[in-house]
């Protein structure tokens, strides 16, 4: 989201209108997206599924080349990685697959970090922005100082954050304790219909 604010436009009306008119697939699959997906405000997990799920197609053109095939690319190589993560079922091979695709993904990832993200200059989104004013204006209320204003800060893609560092060890983790459906919470929020 912050490449697409950043290259301006109308690339994230695009996104928002593309997502919107995504069809809904199955009981509970993949269900309506909000009007504004770009805000990404009150998503459960399998929302964040489903965007990536459709994100593919809603993506493709919003940026010009090369940027846009190393963004298909990367959300290419997330959703097989993805795929991978939520199979239900694994055997040795498909945790060789699955490690592969951890090897792959980090190609198109650095491959986006050094092409793509030093090539726009990406700020907070406006819904972080406001979140961090409200914060910084309430505390100045409070210690009765003028309100100050702020621009937004300067964001970049952070591949040392511990988020990233674990991907890799989805498929040994599998191996130890089972798939990640035997210890997600997701099966819970499902209901009843689905699972009695």
């Amino acid at each position: 989201m912050h490449i697409l604010f950043a290259h301006g436009g109308t690339s994230v009306q695009a996104l928002n209108w593309r997502y919107q008119k995504v069809s809904t697939f199955g009981q509970g699959t993949i269900q309506q997206f909000h009007k504004n997906a770009s805000a990404m405000k009150c998503l459960a997990a399998h929302d964040f599924e489903d965007l990536l799920q459709c994100a593919l197609p809603v993506f493709e053109g919003l940026l010009p080349a090369p940027h846009n095939k190393i963004v298909l690319n990367l959300l290419f190589d997330f959703a097989m990685w993805h795929a991978y993560a939520k199979l239900h079922l694994h055997t040795e091979d498909t945790l060789a697959f699955f490690d592969k695709a951890m090897i792959t993904l980090s190609q198109p990832v650095h491959r986006f970090q050094q092409k793509t993200c030093t090539l726009y200059h990406t700020m907070e989104l406006p819904q972080e922005h406001a979140v961090h004013g409200c914060c910084k204006g309430t505390l100045a209320v409070k210690q009765g100082q003028a309100v100050p204003v702020s621009q937004p800060k300067c964001k970049t893609l952070n591949l040392t954050a511990y988020k990233y560092h674990t991907l890799a060890d989805y498929p040994s983790t599998i191996c130890q304790y089972g798939t990640t459906d035997s210890y997600s919470t997701q099966l819970v929020s499902v209901p009843c219909g689905g699972i009695c």
